[in-house]
């Protein structure tokens, strides 16, 4: 009977059981596996909207307003060819200018962006929004090694600090005719061929044979 007594005294319980070294040991792997996999996930989403900022020019994402978005289209009335955006970020410049009849795509480093831009032309165009002929394209690629002159109308939400720059790569690019549409800075030697808006929601409207 006492070792029968015994038995029953050294049996773990079910708590002991479950809250054994073995078992916390497992729990922990789990744990740290769902932490370090949501933190990977966290960096692959956040990395391309931080990345930008380390870089020697950095061209951060910021949503243009309905009013800035207007007055670009504003500057660019009576405008026909094909129109790009430098940085286009969530696509709305672009989706705009196809529903006006441009054949318009976009140039954005951000790979989500880029994606959400294309889910949302898609939306655009199911919906009936969008001709086919119009059908907008984004394209994940730094600006400054994307080639202008294809394009009669470009159109740049720029910092102050890549303005200079712009300039020197819109000289060697642009094609005859072409304008470009500088929002929230102007191209600090070229002389607008108009202004519209006024604070941050300024377009200055530039063009190919007025521009020095």
């Amino acid at each position: 009977m006492e070792m029968v007594g015994n038995s029953a005294a050294n049996k773990p319980t079910e708590f002991e059981q479950y809250s054994s070294p073995s078992s916390k040991s497992f729990v922990g792997y789990i744990f740290a596996g769902v932490t370090g996999g949501a933190a990977v996930a966290l960096t692959a989403v956040c990395a391309p909207f931080i990345l930008p900022a380390l870089r020697r020019v950095c061209l951060p994402y910021v949503p243009a307003t309905t009013t800035q978005v207007n007055n670009v289209f504003q500057a660019l009335k009576g405008r026909t060819g094909p129109l790009v955006d430098l940085g286009s970020g969530d696509g709305r410049i672009v989706l705009f200018a196809a529903r006006k009849g441009f054949k318009a795509k976009g140039v954005e480093l951000n790979p989500w962006l880029v994606l959400y831009s294309r889910l949302h032309a898609y939306r655009e165009y199911k919906k009936g929004r969008i001709l086919e002929q119009c059908y907008p394209r984004f394209h994940r690629c730094d600006l400054w090694k994307f080639h202008l002159h294809p394009y009669a109308n470009i159109v740049i939400f720029g910092v102050q600090e890549m303005m200079a720059d712009l300039e020197e790569k819109l000289k060697e690019e642009l094609a005859e005719g072409a304008v470009v549409a500088a929002c929230r800075f102007p191209l600090p030697n070229w002389i607008p061929t108009s202004t519209i808006g006024s604070g941050i929601d300024t377009v200055w409207l530039y063009k190919k044979n007025a521009l020095l």
